[in-house]
């Protein structure tokens, strides 16, 4: 790991640290070396936590872009469905909507294409971009706040395995508040890397 982005988080602000990650996360895209390491990956959490329904994210700038290995995934066996976030209204939870290869979309809230059918469908596992994650699967978003709310309204049985997806470049030791909730696992190009307890919801 980098010094820079080791640095203890105190000494900066969250916007720096995002500003900062934001950048290593670019290079590492970029050099795109990353990419079928980090799909591997995706492919054995598939396989480990067998979900019925995924929910993903469409990329943007410096994301590892997952939609082909759900393409695949989906492929493999007609009753898996996969699902795209939709801000119905900015400021609250996303929901999901059911996405197949080739699907029409729209554009949505903050520019991102999300698929034209509104078909609800919730999903059973989730993974998430992260701009930053720690040694404890705590993840850095971009700062709006729409996944902790998404989480924070499933309850109970509902609530899908989390997976952060990330480049190890932005391994990062994170501030941390009352109302965060680490992730189920997170998913590098250096490996599968899933909490104690995740293994019980496989």
């Amino acid at each position: 790991m980098s010094e820079s982005i080791a640095r203890n988080p105190s000494e900066e602000s969250k916007a720096e640290l995002r500003k900062r990650l934001l950048r290593a996360r670019g290079e590492a895209a970029a050099a795109g070396r990353a990419d079928d390491l980090v799909a591997a990956r995706l492919r054995e959490a598939l396989a480990h936590y067998r979900p019925h329904a995924v929910g993903f994210y469409w990329p943007l700038a410096g994301e590892f872009d997952a939609r082909a290995i759900i393409g695949e995934w989906l492929a493999q066996d007609v009753r898996r469905q996969a699902a795209l976030p939709v801000v119905a209204m900015k400021g609250h939870a996303l929901q999901f909507h059911a996405w197949a290869p080739g699907a029409p979309m729209r554009i949505g809230h903050h520019r991102i294409p999300e698929p034209e059918q509104a078909r609800p469908l919730l999903p059973d596992l989730l993974l998430i971009p992260c701009v930053g994650f720690d040694d404890d699967g705590y993840r850095l978003g971009y700062g709006g706040g729409y996944y902790d709310r998404t989480l924070a309204a499933w309850e109970g049985t509902s609530k899908p395995v989390t997976i952060g997806i990330g480049y190890e470049a932005c391994r990062a030791t994170l501030p941390r508040e009352l109302h965060d909730v680490p992730l189920d696992a997170i998913v590098s190009d250096a490996g599968l890397f899933a909490r104690a307890h995740a293994s019980d919801r496989s």
